[in-house]
């Protein structure tokens, strides 16, 4: 992994670097020549969102993304408008629906805010959609080209959880802000408002992982298409008692491109005393989707202070967590010191190969469906198995408190 053709578009805007991207995500070293669905990255989440224009407003004013391009009537998308944003290597895309017939507007009646794409920058979509189909995958948009004056893009669709969906993308002979259709953000009638405009100012630059909450006794299905259709390698397994506290349980298994900068962690239920976060998540959510998305941070304790600020709820940990005198002994020396991290609610988690810092926020949006993570690691190719019990008890306080516990 270490010739600059190995980064996607927007992590070179980024300024990341093999060695950087390493340190952030995890990555670790792989031979990408025996890869039968070859992967170059992550290439953007394409939310579903009920009100477009403040939804791009709110992620540049509180996350400090910033506005790249615009598509919608006034660019001859009749029945949608679509906002896209970046922040460091993270790219989302936020779509609403315009014709009251759009199919978006019925997405969104069922889920709610949500991704229902999760885009990846591949070499060769013709390949990747022939091994895909080749090994049970549905093929939702057939590979096709489009184009403008900025060059080309090929790209295709295929099914995966849900109503879930991941596009595959090569932008290798495209110069344009977004896509073809797309127009950049400052020739667009839209909301622009004071954002990130370097990599000073961003929160958070790249994306870590992105996890999806499936139905009991479908966690085993999804990692077996994800190995089976994407080559990906099973990376880690919580059962048992490993997600459990007193009242509810859930099984997670985690599958990744081979040099990990692509992991997708898969939650199903398990059987508790109540119910489980992720019961509650199937419920409002009316079906299996994306649960949570971690952004990758060099200073979590800037962006946490930055975005408590700006109005974000996180997570509270009780005290009882960092006096624990097996945590201090556990976690050993890291950058921050505790109280610190515990005047934040910021974990904290070490494994053989380091440890790592997170912190979860509360639902995005009015359902207590999608939320997100801050990561920051320090050597760990870990999920922070070690603050699961803590996590988990703080989500069933907030079940509680909304009545669905």
């Amino acid at each position: 992994m270490g010739s600059e053709q190995t980064l996607t578009e927007q992590e070179r805007f980024a300024r990341l670097d093999p060695e950087r991207l390493r340190r952030l995500v995890g990555l670790v070293e792989h031979d990408p020549a025996g890869d039968p669905f070859p992967l170059t990255g992550w290439d953007a989440l394409v939310w579903v969102v009920g009100n477009a224009a403040q939804a791009a407003a709110y992620y540049q004013l509180v996350y400090g993304m910033e506005l790249v391009a615009y598509a919608g009537p006034e660019t001859g998308s009749r029945d949608e408008v679509s906002y896209v944003l970046r922040s460091g290597a993270v790219r989302f895309v936020l779509t609403g629906g315009v014709n009251p017939a759009s199919p978006l507007l019925a997405h969104h009646r069922r889920h709610g805010d949500g991704i229902i794409d999760i885009a990846m920058e591949v070499p060769d979509v013709d390949r990747c959609v022939s091994h895909a189909r080749s090994h049970g995958a549905v093929v939702r948009q057939e590979p096709h080209e489009l184009a403008d004056e900025h060059g080309s893009v090929r790209l295709a669709t295929i099914a995966t959880y849900g109503d879930t969906r991941h596009s595959l993308i090569d932008r290798s002979r495209y110069t344009g802000p977004y896509l073809p259709g797309y127009v950049a953000a400052e020739d667009a009638p839209v909301p622009r408002v004071a954002a990130a405009t370097g990599e000073h100012e961003w929160l958070f630059q790249a994306l870590d992982h992105v996890v999806g909450n499936v139905e009991l006794g479908r966690m085993d299905h999804w990692v077996d298409f994800y190995r089976r259709v994407m080559g990906f390698t099973n990376l880690a397994e919580f059962v048992g008692g490993e997600i459990a506290t007193r009242f509810s349980a859930l099984m997670s298994k985690v599958v990744a491109s081979g040099d990990h900068r692509v992991k997708f962690p898969l939650n199903e239920p398990a059987a508790g005393r109540r119910r489980s976060q992720i019961d509650e998540f199937l419920q409002f959510y009316a079906g299996p989707g994306v649960q949570h998305v971690a952004l990758a941070t060099d200073d979590i304790v800037r962006a946490v202070d930055v975005l408590r600020s700006r109005g974000v709820g996180f997570l509270a940990t009780p005290d009882a967590y960092y006096t624990d005198p097996a945590l201090r002994a556990r976690i050993g020396e890291v950058r921050v010191p505790v109280d610190e991290l515990r005047s934040r609610g910021i974990l904290v988690d070490r494994d053989e190969d380091g440890y790592l810092l997170q912190i979860f926020t509360r639902p995005i949006g009015d359902r207590p469906t999608v939320f997100f993570e801050l990561i920051e690691r320090h050597g760990s190719l870990g999920f922070g198995k070690g603050n699961f019990q803590a996590l988990f008890e703080a989500i069933e306080r907030e079940q509680a408190k909304r009545g669905n516990f």
